[in-house]
């Protein structure tokens, strides 16, 4: 019986969710074509910050590639579900970027605001976090709503701390990037909503393709709120290395390339955080 259940969540339409994009209109064997394919970026972007954060990972913090990577999974699921519309792709897509802000959590939430039980021993936070991102994603399996509600919760604290952290940043250009950031993810959410609550609308006029716009807007936010945090996690706990944002791939690509951060000084022997 259990495993008639699973294969019965494994069919092509069986999420109650679908978007605005017409259904199996171009490829016979596509859902959402354009839903699927605006995931691109998060098969193109994160394996290209895998190299360039590669000297931080080795000496600050390899944990970043966790997140990179997780950012992959992100797209995995994403296109799974648009192309499938089914509910496993559904909750693959969902849960996927609940494991990227829970995982963003537990490694970048700055010390300072963490409770006194957690400040001197951070391996009991990340241990917090990862029961409670375990508990979310069985859960989530039962009661489906329960993703939406978590990752809108997670959303408006995320904000908020990021907002925070450029108010007490000193560098311009790391200030000016997470402004892009906070740009594009209003922009992406802003995008989503209408797509759910304009669809008719939208479809009128031949441009049902705004969930589209999403995931580009989206993956760039991301990425760019990656790098924000990854910058002001290494200024405040290893300010000595000198962490500074560049851009890929030239410096003369400033806020059009690729920004990662790079530590100035690196000591022949020195601590790595592995999350």
């Amino acid at each position: 019986m259990s495993r008639l259940k699973l294969w019965e969540q494994l069919r092509a339409g069986t999420s109650e969710v679908d978007w605005c994009e017409g259904n199996y209109l171009i490829y016979p064997n596509i859902a959402e074509f354009y839903n699927t394919v605006s995931n691109v970026l998060f098969f193109i972007l994160p394996p290209i910050l895998i190299g360039l954060f590669r000297q931080y990972a080795t000496h600050y913090n390899r944990g970043i590639y966790v997140i990179w990577a997780l950012l992959i999974v992100v797209g995995i699921g994403s296109t799974y579900f648009h192309a499938t519309l089914s509910f496993l792709g559904q909750m693959l897509d969902e849960l996927a970027i609940l494991w990227v802000l829970m995982c963003a959590i537990a490694m970048w939430f700055p010390k300072r605001y963490l409770p006194r039980m957690f400040q001197k021993n951070r391996f009991h936070f990340k241990l917090m976090v990862g029961v409670l991102s375990g508990i979310t994603t069985c859960l989530a399996f039962v009661k489906p709503v329960i993703n939406s509600v978590s990752l809108m919760t997670l959303g408006i604290p995320c904000t908020a701390l990021l907002i925070t952290e450029l108010r007490r940043c000193e560098n311009p250009r790391v200030f000016k990037l997470g402004l892009i950031s906070g740009v594009w993810w209003a922009l992406a959410l802003l995008c989503w909503i209408s797509d759910q609550i304009f669809c008719e609308m939208w479809s009128t006029i031949n441009f049902p393709y705004l969930h589209c716009v999403w995931h580009i807007l989206i993956c760039l936010a991301s990425y760019l709120g990656c790098v924000c945090f990854a910058y002001f996690d290494a200024v405040t706990e290893a300010p000595e290395r000198g962490p500074v944002v560049l851009f890929w791939p030239s410096e003369r690509w400033a806020f059009i390339g690729v920004p990662y951060v790079m530590l100035l000084h690196t000591p022949r022997k020195s601590s790595v955080k592995v999350t």
